[in-house]
């Protein structure tokens, strides 16, 4: 009897998890939807558990089915890998998923993906930015960049460095409301506050005063949510102060469509980090992206 006589039930689900629907599986896998449900139900009858919850709308994973996918991707991983090996003499290949928010995603990564893309062209990088923290296992990406100070979330996290942060505003603002020469100042100019869609609230601007960290909360009538960069393009319009990082605003700066205010009171930075599962093997495409992201 053929131990591995069901892989292609296996590839099967994994392809539908990591498209994210029994529809969008079916095609990139050139087949049906119907086609793929009853490869993962055969797969569960073989394994005597069930592995997705399926609604008219979605379908996701059950823990049981969380942990398969992790192994079983990886194991495809490294046939993936053995077979590239054999075939290309160790040329560095495969598919590599990865998520980052859309500050670092438009102002840091390209730079990056150019350098990796030059020196691997075999490897697909298959790319979100977007303002939401993913599930990795379960919404099937291999990293992620996140923002902050990383939780116990037993994921293994490398950080990347540093962000300075600035607080800017145009010239024409600045001509019609003035500089601001103090916190108390800058409690009577309009600002743009981000809402932190984890709390609700605005986010506090990171500011230091005489070696004193300090939070301070932005407020002004207009609030920007999702997508923080619309706070740098709400500032640059002329409609209030921002404080964002230098890396999104260093061209404008230079440029002068941007000035830096209250300088004195800068000095505090957010870390920017790579996570990924703990996996026992990462693909070589992987690895390579992970060596890439971090030099």
């Amino acid at each position: 009897m053929r131990r591995f006589d069901h892989l292609a039930d296996v590839e099967a689900f994994i392809t539908v998890m990591d498209k994210g629907s029994l529809t969008a599986g079916a095609v990139a896998l050139a087949t049906t939807p119907s086609v793929l449900s009853r490869a993962i139900t055969r797969l569960e009858t073989k394994l005597g558990t069930q592995l997705v919850r399926r609604t008219t709308r979605r379908i996701s994973l059950t823990e049981a089915g969380r942990a398969y996918l992790e192994q079983v991707r990886v194991a495809f991983d490294t046939i993936d890998q053995a077979e590239r090996a054999i075939q290309g003499e160790g040329v560095v290949a495969g598919r590599v998923r990865l998520s980052a928010s859309t500050t670092y995603g438009h102002y840091q990564l390209p730079e990056k993906l150019t350098r990796f893309a030059l020196k691997h062209p075999s490897v697909t990088v298959e790319l979100s930015i977007a303002n939401r923290n993913v599930d990795l296992v379960a919404e099937g990406y291999d990293l992620a960049i996140r923002l902050g100070q990383l939780p116990d979330s037993g994921m293994i996290g490398r950080k990347l460095g540093d962000a300075p942060l600035k607080l800017v505003a145009s010239p024409s603002y600045i001509a019609r409301r003035g500089m601001p020469r103090s916190l108390d100042d800058l409690a009577a100019h309009t600002c743009l506050p981000f809402i932190m869609p984890s709390t609700g609230r605005p986010a506090p601007w990171l500011l230091r005063a005489d070696g004193t960290d300090v939070d301070w909360v932005p407020h002004g009538p207009i609030h920007v949510e999702d997508d923080v960069l619309g706070t740098v393009s709400l500032a640059e319009a002329g409609l209030g102060i921002c404080q964002t990082y230098d890396f999104v605003v260093r061209d404008r700066l230079s440029r002068g469509s941007l000035v830096e205010l209250l300088p004195e009171f800068s000095g505090r930075s957010r870390p920017f980090s790579l996570i990924y599962p703990p996996h026992r093997h990462l693909s070589a495409a992987t690895r390579a992206l992970i060596d890439c992201l971090l030099e």
